[in-house]
């Protein structure tokens, strides 16, 4: 997500900074994006002028004192601690009025900026996979985030050509909350014998989905997906509609986590 992210801004005309600790996770962003970037110039959606300076903005950087900006966008793992963890880090060596959106899919805002200093610049900024191609984005306002800070984001989405809808922060935010359903009434069906997971996602593609829930979980990660529905059923102090389904947690601990993995419901060529 954050390599899909920093593509984004590039492309939409910002000078964007991808940090990861890792080099190896860099090297794989700097691939990543050149590829996604050719595909656009084969498709004819960019020139090749576009192309090259969309990628020129991107600087790849690994040391945390090089992260100096005016909005930061957090893509981690979606453990409270590591992101408050990290928005503390960049405030000890940026300005007080920079700004903390978490791309955090079910995380409560309120409870991140609580333990971050200025909580007032913490907002929630939820994009969808792949960053570059899907429209919306949930802005999501916190216990203590300021008007201001929301109005900037709001703005940046549609710079980066998404459309932003404003929420506040509640579990699953709103699309989570929907969506937690598609998944686990489908998990249901195939744990109980009803259909296969071929089937569910053929049919739900026939009726309009563009992805069927099997498909999408193993696009998203089953992990991920794994962690939204663990946080939503905490959140609903263990509502049994929020339960998760013991078919994805098999899969999780099995490893067989989607295409990142190679194999999560399908199998991919890596």
């Amino acid at each position: 997500m954050g390599c899909g992210i920093a593509q984004t801004a590039a492309q939409s005309g910002f000078y964007t900074l991808l940090f990861d600790i890792n080099n190896a996770v860099l090297e794989k962003a700097k691939i990543t994006i050149q590829k996604n970037l050719q595909y656009l110039l084969d498709k004819q959606k960019i020139t090749e002028e576009k192309k090259e300076n969309a990628y020129g903005r991107i600087k790849f950087i690994s040391d945390t004192n090089d992260c100096i900006a005016d909005v930061f966008i957090e893509a981690i793992v979606e453990k409270k601690e590591a992101k408050i963890a990290i928005f503390n880090q960049l405030a000890e060596i940026n300005h007080s009025e920079v700004i903390f959106a978490t791309n955090t899919s079910s995380l409560s805002i309120s409870a991140i900026q609580a333990g971050v200093m200025h909580p007032q610049r913490v907002v929630g900024m939820h994009f969808f996979n792949p960053a570059p191609l899907m429209k919306l984005v949930e802005v999501v306002k916190g216990d203590q985030t300021s008007d201001e800070a929301v109005q900037v984001i709001y703005e940046l989405c549609k710079q980066l050509n998404k459309t932003p809808v404003l929420c506040k922060d509640a579990p699953g935010f709103i699309v989570n909350r929907v969506a937690r359903h598609y998944y686990l009434e489908a998990m249901k069906l195939v744990e109980e014998g009803i259909a296969s997971f071929e089937t569910v996602d053929e049919i739900m593609e026939a009726a309009g989905f563009k992805m069927g829930p099997f498909k999408l979980m193993d696009l998203i990660g089953m992990d991920v997906n794994l962690a939204v529905s663990q946080s939503v059923y905490e959140a609903f102090n263990n509502q049994e509609r929020f339960k998760p389904s013991l078919l994805q947690i098999e899969k999780v601990e099995k490893a067989e986590l989607g295409k990142k993995t190679g194999k999560g419901f399908y199998t991919y060529n890596l």
